[in-house]
């Protein structure tokens, strides 16, 4: 486990991102203090809001930079664009699933993929049962946020044991309240014309705050305590409101004209300031949450009233019975009026014993106070931009070599096409002509099925590359041989399998394929499918002998666990297969020979990239430096005379005390060379990486010992190697889709760098 470190820079400029008064939210009232806390602190911060808005016609005030519409689509990109220009050193991110557009908010998600700052992220809002929606965007969130804030242990918990994160990257800061200390319950309740036992509930009216229930209690308190009042609090709710107009609040007063209550029941339908909630909270006696959402993780309304060092009584939803623990409070079952009347009417008989209640719950409650929440906020916000900078920056910040002066193409798939057939894609091409002679192999539609994954983006893929990723997944289906549980590989044209299973590479592989589609597709079925198959094909891996077969099984493991984190089969896995290959490299390393094997044979950058990317994502030191130790040796081993990216030739490899073979180089070591160097730069932060890639990138265009192009513009593919005099003119599918790997790769790495320059386009 890594240390975590204290930053010692101070913070110049934070941005908050969520809904801001005057909008009447929870989440508003919420991102308002949370932004004057810090700014209160006495810090020269800078502290910049950006709200997001159901309308356009908020008078915001001038601490509001931007907002955002929050189902307008285009607007998270250009906030992501203007938080990015703005140099902000971290983003504070309050989420909640209803304050965002599309799909459970998954329009957030558009905007945090793109800034190019450290993210923390509240979550005011913990689901143990989401939605498959609800779980693929909070899994996302996550995965994006560089630290997670929650208010309760509950969460926390929920989070470790049902999301499977981190749990120190979590900071449990508990819901802020004001300072009640300087108030005065007699005085507040005389200016509010209330005698005798105030009951009070406040809050935004929706259905789900169950008034009615604690209404059908009134009855019976006043038949014990007549002088009794019961104020409900707030205005309607605006989504509430905007879809049902004031019937919740018509109901409830009908509900106590019916009960002949209605002269005890007092609603005040406004959004109040927090000077006036202050004071109707100093004024009451007893305070009540009758909420009916068992599953319910925060609620500011409870926070405050304990705060103010009131009586309270609540359904036992999971934050009321956190909060209320140790006689704070007092717990009643759900839609039970009596439950409730008998508990008014115990705290109203036993005054001693309802103030010893409140001086316990305002005691509790210190710690909460704005002042000292901002600390921890501020506090929290720091050690996201130490993580950062010490352990997985999200963005690498870098300058980068422009591969002596060669433009990145633009992304096209035609010989891709053209290779492809309803059956999948063909191995082999006599020059630009797809070769049916040799049929097809899993290896290759499993390399193609990867590549439409990297595609994957904010909007749908293009229907051609949609229908190419469905015809690759079913050719892999077939590959599957039931009776063994193993991958087959190669097939004639005439659809007619060669053997029963394929090689141990050649299942891991395409196991890594499958992963990437369960992950990344934004087809559901396709995921569903893909998700099934891995199942099936995972438990072959245990009990492989290939140091390769153990790295794609890492690369697979490593792909599939960022969707589906508690999967402890596969997290076995990949702990497993990780520790079998760092076990393989100290065996057989050498000062002179730092690799795995007595001989580097193909696809060798994909060991490195393998313990790199475990070391990374298991916490393993000592993982990562082996990786980033062997691809250091490697990339040196590729290099000629020249400094041109050389990869080691399949014409004899390297075998260790001999000179390596030279030629015939192939585009997959240049592909795998830049994939691997792409993730070290990510793991590190150290931008040589980058170079590196760029370097085994521009052997593609010409930077190699002939000076000559392997990627042919005119049709979009890649010859098949580089001989010691000349090329391979053929346009293969391994060759045409190591070139789109890299080229996709190296784009994405570079786009936060050079967004015009390098951003893909598919043609």
């Amino acid at each position: 486990m890594r240390t975590q470190l204290s930053p010692r820079k101070p913070i110049q400029r934070v941005a908050v991102l969520g809904n801001f008064l005057p909008r009447q939210c929870g989440i508003a009232t919420f991102t308002t203090d949370l932004t004057h806390a810090l700014n209160g602190l006495g810090l020269e911060t800078q502290v910049d809001v950006i709200a997001m808005s159901d309308r356009d016609d908020y008078d915001y005030p001038e601490c509001v930079r931007r907002q955002v519409i929050e189902n307008e689509y285009d607007g998270y990109r250009s906030a992501a664009d203007f938080l990015n220009k703005g140099y902000y050193d971290v983003l504070s991110v309050q989420h909640e699933y209803g304050i965002f557009g599309g799909d459970s908010g998954a329009y957030l998600l558009n905007l945090l993929r793109e800034v190019n700052m450290p993210i923390v992220t509240t979550l005011h809002t913990v689901l143990q049962r989401p939605s498959p929606e609800q779980r693929a965007v909070t899994r996302e969130l996550l995965q994006l946020s560089s630290r997670i804030v929650v208010m309760s242990d509950l969460a926390v918990k929920i989070l470790t044991s049902e999301y499977g994160h981190q749990w120190n990257s979590i900071d449990h800061i508990p819901h802020g309240i004001p300072d009640f200390s300087k108030t005065d319950s007699l005085t507040a309740k005389a200016r509010l014309g209330i005698e005798g036992l105030m009951v009070l509930t406040f809050g935004l009216l929706s259905p789900d705050k169950g008034i009615q229930y604690a209404i059908e209690a009134m009855p019976k308190v006043l038949e014990r305590w007549p002088n009794t009042t019961y104020v409900v609090l707030g205005a309607t709710h605006p989504n509430v409101r905007s879809h049902a107009g004031e019937a919740y609040r018509e109901s409830l007063m009908a509900l106590a004209e019916k009960l002949g209550v209605s002269k005890n029941v007092s609603f005040v339908d406004s959004f109040v300031s927090k000077e006036d909630l202050v004071e109707y909270l100093s004024a009451s006696d007893i305070y009540i949450t009758p909420y009916l959402n068992p599953q319910q993780i925060t609620s500011g309304t409870l926070a405050y009233a304990l705060g103010a060092g009131k009586a309270v009584i609540s359904t036992p939803y999971l934050y009321a019975e956190e909060l209320l623990a140790e006689g704070r409070g007092m717990l009643v079952p759900f839609r039970d009026s009596d439950s409730i009347a008998d508990s008014i009417v115990k705290l109203q008989d036993e005054e001693p014993f309802r103030k010893e209640m409140g001086r316990n719950a305002a005691q509790f409650c210190q710690p909460m106070r704005w002042s000292e929440v901002g600390k921890r906020y501020h506090y929290a916000l720091k050690q996201a931009i130490s993580d950062s900078s010490a352990r997985l920056p999200r963005v690498i910040k870098s300058q980068h070599i422009d591969l002596n002066g060669i433009t990145l193409p633009n992304l096209t798939t035609a010989h891709l096409v053209n290779l492809c057939d309803d059956t999948g894609l063909l191995q082999h091409a006599i020059h630009t002509v797809p070769n049916r002679t040799h049929g097809y192999c899993v290896d290759d539609n499993a390399r193609a099925l990867l590549f439409t994954t990297y595609l994957e983006g904010d909007d749908a893929l293009p229907s051609h590359i949609s229908k190419l990723q469905a015809c690759f997944l079913s050719f892999v289906h077939d590959s599957f041989n039931q009776e063994n549980g193993r991958f087959r590989n190669f097939m004639t044209y005439n659809r007619q399998w060669l053997e029963d299973q394929g090689s141990e590479d050649s299942h891991a592989r395409t196991l890594w394929s499958l992963a990437s589609v369960a992950r990344r597709s934004s087809s559901i079925g396709h995921r569903s499918f893909a998700n099934e198959l891995f199942q099936r094909g995972i438990t072959a891996i245990d009990g492989m002998t290939s140091p390769r077969a153990w790295a794609y099984a890492v690369l697979a493991s490593n792909e599939y666990l960022r969707k589906y984190p508690a999967d402890v089969k596969t997290q076995s896995l990949y702990e497993k297969m990780a520790n079998m290959l760092l076990r393989e490299y100290q065996i057989c390393r050498r000062d002179e020979w730092r690799w795995f094997e007595e001989v580097a044979s193909y696809a060798n950058a994909r060991l490195c990239q393998a313990l790199i990317l475990a070391g990374q994502n298991l916490e393993n030191a000592e993982m990562l430096e082996a990786g980033e130790e062997s691809l250091t040796w490697l990339m040196e081993h590729q290099s000629d005379s020249g400094g041109y990216f050389s990869p080691i030739g399949s014409n004899g490899f390297s075998i260790r005390g001999q000179d390596r073979a030279t030629h015939d180089q192939q585009p997959l070591e240049a592909w795998v060379s830049v994939s691997a160097c792409i993730s070290a730069a990510k793991a590190t932060g150290n931008c040589k990486w980058i170079a590196e890639a760029e370097r085994a990138f521009a052997w593609f265009v010409g930077s190699n010992s002939l000076h000559q192009s392997l990627y042919d513009p005119t049709t979009g593919g890649c010859r098949d190697g580089l001989h010691k005099d000349r090329m391979n003119e053929n346009q293969g599918a391994e060759s045409t889709l190591s070139f789109l790997c890299s080229l996709v790769e190296l784009k994405s790495a570079l786009a936060p760098l050079s967004a015009t320059k390098n951003s893909v386009r598919l043609t």
